[in-house]
């Protein structure tokens, strides 16, 4: 079996909004094509635009090739030696970023053709389930631009959340910061009541884990909220801090009564090392599409499972990067959630329609697939309609 084409489908929901803090308005759908007529698919979670072009740009000299032309004509049933191939001969123009984001939705792709071929989902090709069941948390992005509309928002969405069955939740809480959501710019204790709020309003039985998305410039002043936090029994407040304030985030872990989460933006997992060694955090959070596909991912959950540290991976894009966590999850003992963008509480229609039948959350809870490779089917009208 050889790779005879590549596909890459740059979407956008034609009423995105560029002010808001969501890039689940836009997606990079990359098929992979081969001459025995397996088709695999992946995405990743970036400027489509961008990742594109490093998967079609052409390259002059050995290190600075272009991916596809290293693909065609390549076995695809070798997903991990196509991964170092690809990154060693990119490496002048890549090792991170926009390139290694388009690596993550080629290599998806490339183990939802091994897993086709070989008549098994992902998660065996990973070495097997280590569970029965994948956990999943409500990601709730609030609508509102006023304070008092983006709590009542959060509120209502995290009661409805619990109410079709959902066991976690996570709060964007974010209004304050560089990446605020709706222009809003509250002080800290503002953050503290939405989450008071929010914990009244489900009870104390609710699992709540809380986004702040980057917001404090130093680890005291994140540490002094992080302490007013405490009371509402968080299962971990995510990315406090600018990423790269390694030095914050160890302080963090040595003094915060909250787990803190990161690693979304990654990629490989080199920077994970760096994420879990240098920076202490107890909740890694690689983005399968982000980190560079699951050659990338499994190591990262291997760094977890050595340091005694949780995985819990990223995931804003559609039902395609919903599928890949579950089978990631499947095959980590140090994982207990995944986040879920659930289809009732978003607005963007790639999150909806963009596969045709997506794996079921019911009362809480997503039951290992059972189809071959990722297990889902790309709904070619929405790949038409949301032509970028």
């Amino acid at each position: 079996m050889r790779i005879s084409r590549i596909d890459c489908h740059v979407l956008l929901v034609p009423d995105y909004d560029a002010s808001a803090c969501s890039s689940a308005q836009d997606d990079l759908v990359v098929e992979i094509h081969t001459d025995a007529g397996i088709i695999g698919v992946g995405e990743t979670d970036t400027n489509p635009w961008v990742a594109r072009e490093c998967i079609r740009a052409r390259g002059t000299h050995c290190m600075g090739l272009g991916l596809e032309e290293m693909l065609l004509g390549a076995d695809p049933l070798q997903p991990e030696a196509l991964w170092h191939k690809l990154y060693a001969g990119s490496k002048m123009t890549g090792r991170r970023g926009a390139l290694i984001c388009a690596l993550g939705a080629i290599d998806m792709a490339l183990w939802d053709i091994r897993g086709k071929a070989l008549g098994a989902p992902i998660y065996q090709l990973l070495g097997g389930a280590v569970k029965d069941e994948i956990i999943p948390y409500a990601s709730l992005l609030p609508t509102g631009r006023t304070l008092a509309e983006y709590k009542n928002s959060l509120v209502d969405r995290v009661r409805r959340a619990k109410a079709i069955g959902f066991q976690a939740a996570k709060l964007e809480v974010c209004v304050n910061g560089p990446y605020s959501h709706n222009g809003l710019q509250e002080d800290d204790e503002a953050v503290v009541a939405v989450v008071a709020e929010c914990r009244q309003a489900v009870g104390p039985d609710m699992v709540l884990m809380v986004d702040v998305a980057y917001a404090w410039s130093d680890a005291q002043r994140a540490l002094c909220v992080l302490r007013q936090l405490e009371p509402f029994d968080l299962f971990f407040v995510e990315t406090p801090l600018d990423i790269d304030d390694l030095e914050g985030y160890a302080y963090l872990h040595s003094h915060s009564p909250i787990r803190i989460a990161a690693g979304e933006w990654q990629n490989t997992h080199y920077e994970f090392l760096d994420l879990a060694d240098r920076g202490q955090v107890e909740v890694l959070q690689p983005d399968v599409g982000r980190v560079g596909g699951f050659t990338e991912a499994r190591k990262v959950c291997r760094i977890a499972a050595e340091r005694g540290r949780l995985i819990v991976p990223h995931c804003w894009k559609s039902a395609i990067g919903i599928a890949a966590s579950v089978h990631l999850a499947a095959a980590t003992a140090c994982c207990p959630y995944i986040e879920f963008l659930p289809a009732e509480l978003s607005e963007s229609d790639l999150r909806t329609t963009l596969v045709q039948e997506e794996l079921k959350c019911v009362e809480g809870k997503i039951a290992l697939p059972a189809k071959p490779g990722l297990g889902i089917e790309l709904n070619r009208d929405a790949l038409e309609k949301y032509r970028g």
